[in-house]
């Protein structure tokens, strides 16, 4: 086994620049420096995506099983044998989807029997996907589902802004109803302990927004604020955790104010995510904070619109793999403080006679 950050890395939707992007951040001989890379997908799959950017120097090989994989180096474990795919890139085929839904199976079962360390998955088509063995709204719901673990927090990652949503993926007619206190003070400690135990953040401060225009202006715009967030947020207080609101996400974002937080809690998908793309595309990443393992992804959709043509940028891709690295570093130092407290200390010997 290698001694080397075992990273599984899913293939995604074929057709789309997911394939891509992993091509070009690992034609980098760096980026295998400190890890061992495991895509999971087909040699065809592959040689496909190469000729769209001239990536033919890439190369990989190919194993049986991740636990073959040569240190070090990029490795393939083949998936979708019994699949006829016909690659068109930026098209949405039922093909592509089971695919996808093979390379993360494959990926999942792996981690389960810790033949890898971490995940990283490339973007799906979540219609595509489904099957009678996914039945999911996306990557977050099916892992906490095959996890056994009912609470998961999906949470953009960038260098200079970190988001949580509380309801997550669902229609917008849907929201309302999905909010309680009891569901917004079970995502903040979610994310208060991703914080401490995944970023290092010894004293996690935390933002919450409102659901309505300008917070609910005391109640003209809507009662949610006073009666459900506003409550969580003097609980989550109360819990001596240092968590503030609700803001207006509008005025919130515009004037900066995300600068003075470490994360901030949203509560609907667009409410965080348009304005996290906005201020970090191309380097953000979606973390799902909760599940017993590391899972990471670019924070980019399977991007149909430039499939094929080469032109797909790969910094998402690099961040998913380096975070996902950093978090899984983080997590045994802070087992390591956990189990021996005294780690947290720089202990120094103070007595006269025994310095020089």
């Amino acid at each position: 086994m290698s001694e080397k950050l075992r990273v599984a890395i899913t293939c995604g939707d074929p057709n789309g620049v997911g394939m891509e992007t992993i091509i070009k951040v690992l034609s980098d001989p760096r980026m295998t420096e400190n890890i061992t890379a495991i895509i999971y997908a087909s040699p065809e799959v592959i040689k496909a995506h190469k000729k769209t950017f001239q990536g033919e120097e890439f190369h990989c090989n190919t194993v049986n099983s991740a636990a073959e994989a040569f240190p070090k180096k990029v490795n393939l474990v083949v998936v979708g044998k019994d699949i006829k795919l016909n690659i068109e890139f930026g098209k949405p085929s039922r093909e592509a989807g089971e695919f996808a839904f093979k390379s993360l199976e494959a990926a999942v079962a792996d981690i389960a029997s810790n033949k890898v360390d971490v995940l990283v998955t490339a973007p799906i088509n979540k219609e595509t996907i489904q099957s009678d063995n996914f039945k999911f709204a996306g990557h977050t719901e099916y892992l906490a589902k095959v996890a056994g673990t009912e609470q998961v927090l999906m949470f953009l990652v960038s260098e200079n802004l970190r988001v949580g949503i509380v309801t997550g993926h669902m229609p917008l007619k849907d929201v309302a109803q999905n909010i309680s206190k009891e569901k917004i003070i079970a995502k903040l400690r979610l994310m208060r302990e991703s914080l401490l135990k995944d970023f290092g953040i010894g004293t996690p401060r935390i933002a919450v927004l409102g659901l309505n225009p300008h917070a609910g202006d005391n109640g003209v715009i809507g009662s949610e604020e006073k009666e459900l967030i506003l409550p969580a947020v003097r609980e989550a207080t109360d819990l001596g955790w240092y968590v503030t609101g609700p803001y207006g996400a509008d005025g919130f974002f515009g004037a900066g104010s995300y600068k003075k937080f470490d994360a901030v809690l949203a509560m609907y998908h667009d409410q965080g995510l348009a304005p996290f793309k906005a201020l970090s595309f191309n380097s953000g990443v979606n973390f799902t904070a909760g599940l017993p393992i590391v899972r990471t992804s670019p924070d980019h959709g399977t991007a149909y619109e430039i499939a094929g043509q080469g032109i797909a940028d790969e910094g998402s891709m690099r961040e998913a793999i380096f975070l996902a690295s950093d978090i899984y570093e983080r997590r045994k130092e802070h087992r390591e403080v956990t189990a021996n407290p005294l780690r947290k200390y720089e202990l120094k010997d103070t007595r006269e006679d025994v310095k020089e």
